[in-house]
């Protein structure tokens, strides 16, 4: 297992988990067989819905967890018996965790006081710290005199004074506002590229996952589903649950046909046939699950040219903005959606309209259908 490690090549690997497993009534196992590598000055993060173990593998590597087995090594040694202070790893929560008692610079200063760090050098790395996160002016403050997004900045800036190698985020932004929110997206992300720190991010929302990073790690029933890029994980889901749980999806349950190398055809069950790439099928015969993205969908003249061609009946319609999305009832099932800029959309289409659909070979992904009916 040692020598198994991910392309970026051994020198640039800073954390990796081996085997680790964990279970906390010595049945169940939170964390099933983890293999994982985390490339030094990378943007990481773990996703996946509550329970999935996403939190115990970061506080695993935090050390306020211990592993029931396996190993975790942070640049080429094992953290197994080293206590959480003695991992130079920064943590940011979601309760910010300030001490109410402190000013911000106290705040700030003391993860340095604790390492026996000297005054001067404390105000350097402290003055540093603010103008890191643009709080300059408020060094003097108390947390209560702060709004929410101040003071994450702070618990932010706190992770970062002391310079650690690794950086660990638990759903930092789950308590603000979605403006706010978006807001800290790119200020964090933008500090991490300025920085070229590691950091290893949890949250359950993918749109902040797809936004923030440089590859993001599929959690599910405590294995990874699938790690890979933004773009590979949304264009490309290897298996019905990240097609369903990464951005918008339809699926259309049917069978297996007929199977020559990377393409299929999938039956459905009202006779109709589907042209789709073979992702993960079974034999032939077997029940499949087909993910056709609502923005890969083409509607009246735009179907002509596509293999897999479909009629709809429009049920609703949906407006958000720039885009609408609608909804109609193709092949039996009344939840198939279609997405379109509001500029593209037919101002004479109506509830109740039969129109033609279709989309490309490329973009219908035949998958299990087990994990698409969850």
């Amino acid at each position: 297992m040692d020598g198994q490690t991910n392309t970026a090549g051994a020198g640039e690997v800073l954390v990796s988990f081996r085997g680790v497993q964990k279970s906390y009534d010595g049945e169940s196992l939170i964390v099933k067989d983890l293999n994982l590598d985390i490339r030094k000055g990378e943007f990481l993060t773990l996703l996946g819905p509550s329970g999935s173990g996403k939190t115990t593998s970061l506080m695993m590597l935090a050390g306020f967890e211990t592993p029931t087995a396996g190993e975790i090594r942070l640049a080429g040694r094992s953290l197994n018996n080293v206590p959480p202070h003695k991992r130079d790893i920064g943590m940011v929560f979601q309760n910010y965790a300030l001490f109410p008692h402190m000013t911000v610079a106290e705040n700030l200063a003391f993860p340095l006081s604790v390492r026996g760090m000297g005054k001067a050098d404390i105000a350097e790395r402290v003055k540093r710290a603010l103008a890191m996160v643009q709080l300059e002016a408020l060094g003097g403050r108390y947390p209560a005199q702060m709004s929410g997004g101040q003071q994450q900045r702070v618990a932010l800036a706190r992770a970062l004074v002391f310079e650690p190698q690794l950086v660990l985020m638990d759903e930092p932004l789950g308590a603000l506002d979605k403006q706010l929110r978006e807001h800290m997206q790119m200020e964090i992300k933008h500090l991490h590229e300025r920085l070229g720190v590691t950091v290893v991010y949890v949250t359950h929302d993918q749109g902040e996952a797809l936004t923030m990073s440089d590859r993001v790690a599929v959690f599910h029933q405590g294995e990874i589903q699938q790690i890979a890029d933004p773009r590979t994980l949304y264009e490309e889901p290897r298996n019905g649950f990240v097609a369903g749980f990464i951005g918008e999806n339809n699926r259309l349950h049917g069978r297996l046909l007929e199977q020559d190398g990377e393409r299929c055809v999938v039956g459905l069950a009202r006779g109709e046939r589907v042209s789709a790439l073979a992702v993960k099928v079974g034999r032939v015969g077997e029940p499949v699950s087909l993910s056709i993205r609502p923005e890969r969908v083409r509607i009246n003249g735009r179907s002509h040219d596509c293999p897999n061609r479909f009629s709809g009946r429009v049920a609703e319609f949906i407006y958000l903005g720039d885009h609408v999305r609608i909804r109609l009832e193709v092949a039996g099932q009344n939840d198939f959606f279609l997405k379109q800029p509001v500029s593209e959309l037919d101002p004479s289409l109506t509830v109740g309209d039969v129109v033609p659909i279709g989309w490309q070979v490329e973009h219908a992904r035949a998958l299990d259908p087990l994990a698409a009916s969850q």
